[in-house]
């Protein structure tokens, strides 16, 4: 059975699509809106500061199991978003969903089917599925 959410905000961004109907204006709006997301969690660290970046490589030991790899890696932030940077980077990513939703969408292709796949290469792949 096909998710009712994604069918329905499917089927919503098929019906509100009109100006950038193009397959290359969709491209360009999806990369576009990519890059915006990106602006607005810079913009977190450095006009805001709510968020800090602290990177540096990941001290890995040698003979460690692989599944303990984790342990030993971090994703670079520090601090939480504020209540303002948290709404821009949700606007900002709810603007890339609608542009990957009117992709789909122009190739007939159904969104549940690709987050159902998807989920089913980690499932079966779990921790070596290397995202």
């Amino acid at each position: 059975m096909k998710d009712f959410l994604c069918d329905n905000f499917q089927n919503s961004v098929e019906e509100v699509l009109i100006r950038h109907k193009s397959i290359l204006d969709i491209l360009t709006k999806l990369q576009e809106s990519s890059a915006k997301i990106n602006r607005a969690v810079i913009k977190s660290v450095t006009s805001c500061g709510c968020i800090k970046i602290n990177a540096s490589n990941h001290e890995v030991p040698d003979d460690i199991n692989y599944e303990d790899i984790k342990e030993y890696l971090n994703n670079h932030l520090q601090g939480e978003l504020c209540e303002v940077c948290r709404e821009k980077i949700i606007e900002e990513m709810g603007k890339n969903l609608f542009y990957i939703t009117a992709l789909a969408n122009n190739l007939d292709i159904n969104l549940y089917e690709v987050i159902l796949e998807e989920h089913k290469k980690i499932e079966a792949l779990g921790k070596f599925s290397l995202y």
